[in-house]
């Protein structure tokens, strides 16, 4: 577990931030804050428990004062566990501006289970720039490159009903990169 304040130095308990591994008792926090954070699409809350329990090592939360205010879920691809897949982004307005997407996508780098990790993946429709900003900064932190390509198609995979999700390639990087940048 990781504390921080907002500005990075270390105040009273009551002001930290505190990046962690979820557990299964965070399922039903996680489904409301996702709930909260449109335009995310919603997932069961069976769905966040099992992503805050089997997925665990994968995912991370971000409680401020107590309050769960962001999480990340990811996974490791299973064919290709160099690569880490990020599932979906999740901040409360209530700490946007703290840069606590990129702080936890880098919290989940820097951990064991991603030892072997020099590939980030994620989807984003072209619309998403908040996520896109997310995603280029980790980019720039771990001064690698960015490949995008049509992933899911709106028409061959959505059936017109949902923007077609670009896939982002973020990587090569090494793992001296990854503990530059987290430390």
């Amino acid at each position: 577990m990781k504390v921080a304040t907002s500005d990075g130095k270390s105040k009273s308990k009551t002001k930290n931030l505190v990046i962690r591994k979820p557990n299964s008792t965070d399922g039903a926090a996680v489904n409301e804050l996702i709930a909260d954070c449109k335009p995310l699409d919603e997932n069961s809350v069976y769905c966040n428990l099992l992503q805050c329990s089997h997925f665990a090592p994968t995912c991370a939360l971000a409680e401020l004062n107590g309050e769960v205010v962001g999480f990340v879920s990811g996974y490791l691809v299973p064919e290709t566990p160099e690569r880490l897949f990020i599932w979906q982004v999740a901040v409360s307005p209530k700490a946007r501006g703290l840069k606590l997407g990129k702080r936890m996508i880098l919290d989940i780098l820097d951990r064991g289970v991603c030892h072997d990790v020099t590939e980030l993946h994620t989807t984003i429709t072209t619309s998403n720039a908040p996520s896109q900003g997310v995603f280029r900064s980790v980019a720039r932190e771990l001064e690698t490159d960015v490949n995008r390509k049509v992933l899911f198609d709106r028409e061959k995979h959505f059936d017109g009903a949902a923007a077609s999700e670009i896939l982002w390639q973020i990587g090569p990087f090494e793992r001296v990169d990854v503990e530059r940048v987290a430390a």
